[in-house]
């Protein structure tokens, strides 16, 4: 490879021009008519047999130069990249200029690079730390959700009241017809939820188990299904069982199964938690503002590609803690009734803020000379390890050293900007 130019466009664009001798790009296509000379019918020969030369003169003489190119490409590519010294942030965009068997192949690509940064002040930055006070109306909040979290479902006889559970069958009709995705059995409902359509909740409040009934409740103008939206609906309604979440009582038992000596011990430990979780938050939004200063006061004209590149992350993010709940991507946004483009746009924003970090940090680390070392990395392996229970050896194929050592640049940057900052 020989890399010929490499000028500056606008916008955070470089066009590479580079060539390829002639004899590596001859043998490249020897190796491209070996694999896929097979694949074309020649008349007079045996399908695989026919010459090199008797299938270019039918298909065309650069038919083997196009794979040579598409295998030479990779490898060529990144030696001038790395020749040219630039930091590429986007897919490249190749043009071949020229390719001939006898004087090789040059070829032009344009690629996004890393901006250049022009940073204001990102050292004793001044924020106010705002710790909340935890008070007992805290505590008591807690409590109950701790309460709630070990009752127990009851069923009850009577008429189904707000905070009950309802086990029902429904079905949806528009002007007599049944709507898709209005029908269900057994569907568990807690009343008073807001979680169904306006009324419909309320209709289901005063009924019985066994009883069957309808409900008519409206669309809401700005429904999702637009199809539906503001149309009058009818449903149909079995109710099958109600239950009631019963509390545990708060006394020394129950703080017993939960660890403690008594209700007293478990009620400072409910209160200590707070107060961390307070400090935790405070210290969040200490660094996010702080962080917030620094990436205002840059000057930067970031690449649309590196926005898309944060944007694949996040939703490859998105793709994988849907996994985890047993639910595709593909079926998250049928389920909210929206499309991958709209579900990108909505988070155009969000991927440009982590564009900002990460060229403001990045540039930090360049001139504060932040290194991470092997050491760095293998002492975050073992403690994460040890976090969540899994191996080093799963960790590192799912979080890869050379990502983790960039996560780690970044937020030692970050710690540059917090620590010097003015409490």
């Amino acid at each position: 490879m020989k890399l010929i130019s490499c000028e500056k466009l606008e916008k955070s664009m470089v066009e590479l021009q580079f060539s390829i001798d002639a004899e590596t790009f001859k043998s490249a296509v020897n190796t491209a008519f070996k694999r896929e000379g097979k694949k074309y019918a020649i008349p007079g020969f045996r399908k695989g047999k026919a010459p090199k030369a008797m299938i270019e003169k039918m298909y065309g003489k650069d038919l083997f130069q196009y794979d040579a190119v598409n295998d030479l490409f990779p490898e060529n590519y990144e030696a001038a990249v790395k020749e040219a010294g630039i930091e590429v942030v986007g897919r490249p965009e190749p043009e071949v200029v020229s390719m001939s068997e006898e004087e090789g192949a040059t070829l032009k690509v344009k690629v996004a690079v890393k901006p250049e940064v022009e940073l204001g002040e990102y050292t004793g930055l001044t924020v106010n730390k705002d710790v909340k006070t935890v008070d007992e109306a805290d505590v008591d909040a807690e409590i109950k959700r701790m309460q709630d979290r070990n009752g127990r479902l009851l069923t009850r006889e009577g008429e189904a009241q707000n905070g009950d559970t309802v086990d029902i069958d429904f079905e949806g009709f528009v002007d007599g017809v049944a709507f898709e995705g209005g029908k269900a059995e057994h569907y568990s409902l807690v009343l008073g939820s807001g979680s169904f359509i306006p009324g419909f909740e309320e209709q289901v409040v005063g009924h019985k188990a066994g009883e069957e009934f309808d409900v008519n409740v409206k669309f809401p103008e700005e429904y999702q299904a637009e199809e539906l939206a503001g149309k009058d609906a009818v449903f149909h309604i079995k109710v099958h069982q109600i239950t009631r979440r019963a509390m545990p009582e708060w006394d020394d038992d129950f703080a017993r199964r939960q660890g403690f000596a008594d209700v007293s011990a478990l009620r400072r430990a409910v209160m200590e938690t707070a107060v961390q979780k307070k400090q935790a938050q405070a210290a969040e939004q200490f660094a996010n503002d702080l962080i917030r200063q620094v990436t205002e006061a840059m000057t930067v004209t970031i690449p649309a590609a590196m926005v898309e590149n944060q944007l694949d992350g996040l939703i490859n993010e998105l793709r994988g803690h849907l996994q985890t709940q047993g639910v595709s991507l593909e079926q998250y946004l049928e389920m909210g009734n929206t499309t991958m483009e709209q579900l990108r746009d909505h988070a155009r924003e969000q991927a440009a803020a982590a564009a900002r970090y990460e060229l403001a940090m990045t540039e930090i680390a360049r001139r504060e000379g932040i290194d991470i070392t092997e050491a760095d990395v293998d002492a975050k392996y073992a403690e994460l390890s040890k976090q969540y229970g899994l191996s080093v050896e799963l960790l590192r194929q799912q979080l890869p050293p050379l990502r983790l050592r960039h996560d780690l640049k970044l937020a030692a940057a970050q710690a540059v900007v917090v620590d010097s900052a003015n409490r």
